[in-house]
């Protein structure tokens, strides 16, 4: 019987907002299965001595400009220019719509134009989405699509994406029906052929018509804690029509799809001697059209809800290298900073910032791969150092990237010799 108690217990949460009994320091029963947590009598009694509250008021105030957006990913994010306006015109509109009230515009409702960033590894999708959420004033909230099923199969529910997002706002459901919700790896999620199998493909087809309604907008149920869903479970259910979705994926493989349509190969007697001019990717990429995504796997439908398309360019060498040194958060700052703990002065020649960033073209893993490459050049050095006592100067170079020589260390005492 006791158990049985804790078991009820544990599953009460608010009527109002959705919080566990876990999450907040009083819940309150009413009559029936219904009951109230203390954030929202304290909220309900706030409402009542200041009279009507509009929400909307609280998004309306310091709408960031597209310029004002822009300028914050460029102090953490090199290149990407057309990305980082389509992404700051997205938000702005976002901001726009949820800070008017209903039929503001003689009835006329804005529809929010969701967006599918496609580039290739180590181009700065997932940057782009986690830098977005330190300079907006709405809940943020990054999601995987990996994790995603059918319901009924091993996995987590497409609902699941919109609990981080009621978690981010504090568990104040209509904060988080105006945020903003970044899927990663959403091509993952495309079906294995074009054809329609009848056989069920639990992770392709069935999650992207799962996620359509929720992305297009509609009342969701969302477990309280994750999982799956169950009978007799309470939910917690919330509007998606004001969330605006932004989907990104490697989407490897779909320039072949585009080169297939949009390059002309010469055909017969003379097709030995024509000459068929190679398209790079960012060529390739300006050529996409929503059929080709349909050939890569996913439905028309589903691509349908995210009407802006943003290809990202592959990073050049020239991008690498300002990538390594440039940004506030640059990985050749980051070395730096860890380094002076141990009064350590950490010095990069310029020959050896072009080899990090040539290794990296050579390895095509972008700027992702640059943590990895700095990482196993720097280990013995960080290995050694905190136990050499007093102030060190390293000076990494050309040989310590390429030929993985240890980089060159000057203590304190041989600065003063040579001097």
């Amino acid at each position: 019987m006791a158990r049985l108690r804790n078991t009820k217990e544990a599953e009460r949460v608010c009527s109002f907002c959705g919080k566990s009994q876990d999450m907040t320091r009083r819940l309150i029963a009413g009559p029936g299965d219904l009951f109230i947590c203390d954030e929202c009598v304290e909220m309900c009694s706030k409402i009542l001595s200041d009279g009507d509250v509009d929400l909307s008021l609280a998004f309306s105030a310091e709408v960031p400009r597209p310029t004002e957006i822009k300028a914050y990913l460029d102090q953490y994010i090199i290149g990407q220019d057309y990305a980082k306006k389509a992404l700051s015109v997205a938000v702005y509109n976002h901001y726009k719509r949820i800070s008017q009230p209903a039929g503001a515009q003689n009835d006329v409702e804005i529809e929010k134009s969701n967006v599918l960033l496609i580039g290739p590894t180590g181009t700065g999708k997932t940057l782009l989405a986690k830098t977005l959420a330190k300079k907006l004033k709405v809940p943020f909230a990054i999601v995987d699509a990996t994790t995603l099923t059918e319901a009924g199969y091993v996995g987590e529910d497409v609902e699941n994406i919109l609990l981080k997002l009621i978690q981010n706002a504090g568990g104040n459901i209509a904060n988080a029906e105006r945020g903003i919700v970044y899927i990663d790896e959403i091509d993952k999620i495309g079906r294995k052929g074009e054809n329609v199998s009848i056989t069920r493909d639990v992770s392709g087809e069935g999650v992207q018509q799962a996620l359509l309604k929720i992305i297009e907008g509609s009342i969701a149920s969302v477990p309280p804690q994750g999982g799956r869903k169950h009978p007799n479970q309470e939910l917690i259910r919330i509007d998606t029509t004001n969330i605006l979705f932004i989907c990104g994926g490697a989407f490897v493989g779909l320039d072949k799809f585009i080169e297939r349509r949009v390059v002309q190969r010469p055909l017969g007697f003379e097709s030995d001697t024509g000459e068929t001019r190679t398209l790079s990717s960012k060529e390739l990429f300006d050529h996409l059209h929503p059929d080709d995504l349909i050939h890569y796997g996913m439905i028309p439908e589903f691509i349908g809800r995210l009407p802006i398309t943003v290809c990202l360019e592959e990073l050049q060498l020239e991008d690498l290298k300002r990538i390594i040194t440039e940004p506030r958060n640059a990985i050749v700052k980051q070395y730096q900073a860890s380094m002076a703990f141990d009064d350590v002065e950490l010095q990069f020649t310029g020959e050896a910032i072009d080899a990090i960033a040539g290794t990296a073209i050579k390895q095509k893993t972008g700027a992702r791969g640059l943590r990895a490459i700095m990482e196993r050049m720097m280990t013995n050095i960080m290995f050694e150092l905190p136990s050499v006592r007093g102030q060190k100067r390293v000076v990494v170079t050309k040989d310590s990237v390429e030929k993985m020589k240890s980089p060159e260390v000057y203590t304190e005492e041989q600065e003063l010799k040579s001097a």
